[in-house]
């Protein structure tokens, strides 16, 4: 069946782009609604048809109206379970809160879900599809569950190649991907900011690598944390396509982009 919270929640922070106070609540909503975001009286459903923008994070929009970094949101809501939620939105962009879905999940989990009676529609992959070139690609292909197996490759001496192989939904997201910070370079700041992005960003909500380590002072939650945030990552964009997935999404040096036009291969196939 389909399930939607058992009670609202709110949810206020800072964001992650323009650095504004952010505030969010979100409600139930009836079956078959979906997850769908209300920005300024505008309704936008979290779909791969209303992604406006993938640098840096997920950007949905209809109109003028636009909210950004949905996806940390979107995995923690999918990952639980929840198939449909109104999201209301103060502001054009999400809070990033310490940078995970972790306190998203914890919000939704002391929500509680609430059964419905309407059936879920899973989207099952039937053949592989890929998208990308030798350097960076993602790829599809059939499962009975929605698995991940994600390799990243960055010339730091803290990452290098990490790979994540794993599950996308239920407790297991919660225990291996929520806590996993967003992550960036501290020589990257600076252009950021000019282009008026990042400008939230801090030690509190970031993971920041210089040139040879992390300047957080507490360090990383795992030493392949960045990994399993571009799987958290990965999770909040399969959202977008509005059903369960039971397939097995492959990257390599896969990034919203990547992974938006596979969603799209992947959506244009199950039509």
């Amino acid at each position: 069946m389909q399930h939607t919270l058992g009670r609202p929640f709110r949810v206020a922070g800072v964001g992650l782009r323009g650095g504004l106070p952010a505030e969010v609540e979100v409600r139930p909503a009836p079956r078959d609604t979906g997850r769908v975001f209300v920005v300024d009286g505008v309704a936008i459903p979290a779909t791969i048809d209303n992604v406006v923008d993938t640098r840096l994070a997920t950007t949905l929009g209809r109109g003028a109206a636009r909210v950004s970094l949905v996806e940390h949101l979107c995995a923690a809501l999918y990952a639980a379970g929840v198939d449909n939620a109104e999201i209301l939105v103060d502001g054009d962009e999400l809070p990033v809160l310490d940078g995970s879905a972790q306190l998203w999940g914890a919000a939704v989990a002391a929500a509680g879900l609430r059964p419905q009676f309407a059936a879920r529609r899973p989207l099952v992959v039937r053949a592989p599809i890929e998208v990308g070139t030798k350097d960076a690609w993602a790829r599809f292909e059939p499962a009975d569950h929605f698995a991940l197996d994600l390799t990243i490759a960055f010339e730091h001496p803290t990452i290098r190649t990490q790979r994540f192989v794993g599950v996308g939904t239920g407790a297991a997201f919660f225990t291996e991907l929520a806590w996993a910070r967003t992550f960036g370079f501290y020589r990257d700041a600076e252009a950021l900011r000019a282009l008026g992005m990042a400008r939230g960003a801090s030690l509190d909500n970031t993971v920041v690598y210089d040139d040879t380590g992390v300047m957080n002072p507490s360090g990383l939650r795992a030493p392949d944390e960045a990994v399993r945030h571009k799987a958290l990552d990965a999770v909040g964009d399969a959202a977008l396509l509005g059903a369960p997935i039971h397939g097995r999404f492959t990257g390599f040096r896969a990034g919203h982009a990547l992974h938006l036009a596979l969603l799209r291969e992947l959506g244009a196939a199950a039509r």
